[in-house]
């Protein structure tokens, strides 16, 4: 009858277990998905700056070649 028991216990906690370790899972997804997205509005944001510099580049390229000699 104990070894019945402790079999029973066991089964018991197996979805206790399965929920948190689903819970750790999606806790660990979530802080990847904030890290990601942390990181690519840093990263479009530099590349927008360089596009700005490169706009402003090109429009004072084209001021010169239209300035009358």
């Amino acid at each position: 009858m104990d070894h019945a028991s402790s079999l029973i216990g066991l089964f018991a906690i197996i979805p206790i277990l399965f929920y948190l370790g689903l819970l750790v899972l999606s806790i660990y997804f979530v802080i990847k998905v904030i890290k990601f997205i942390n990181a690519k509005t840093k990263l479009d944001q530099e590349r927008n700056e360089k596009l700005d510099e490169l706009i402003r580049v090109i429009g004072k390229g084209k001021e010169d070649q239209n300035r009358p000699l």
